[in-house]
């Protein structure tokens, strides 16, 4: 199952849900949100800096994660970005792909 990297950001607004309702009870929705999906969660951390959370999931697929997004970002109560992340032995087939490329020079 694809694994995804998800940095979020709350506004104002979501600040306020966070600090009514708490650490835990955010990562149980999340949670709740990505198994009705078929998808699991791997880690949930709150973070310092240009985001508030960082979120490791494993989801079906990559329309499972843009609809995950879409809800997420249609609320307006936090922004967010996905990465799809892959694994060493992803990495390894990856490399071993032929391609054929030419460059635009």
């Amino acid at each position: 199952m694809p694994k995804y990297l998800i940095e979020a950001s709350y506004t104002a607004e979501g600040a306020k849900g966070l600090i009514k309702l708490g650490g835990t009870a955010r990562r149980a929705e999340v949670q709740k949100t990505v198994e009705s999906l078929g998808g699991h969660l791997d880690a949930f951390y709150f973070v310092f800096g240009e985001n508030d959370v960082h979120i490791i999931v494993d989801l079906p697929e990559n329309l499972t994660a843009a609809a995950i997004s879409l809800a997420v970002i249609s609320t307006g109560v936090a922004r967010m970005k996905t990465t799809v992340l892959i694994t060493p032995e992803e990495m390894d087939k990856a490399v071993k792909t032929p391609v054929k490329y030419r460059p635009p020079w």
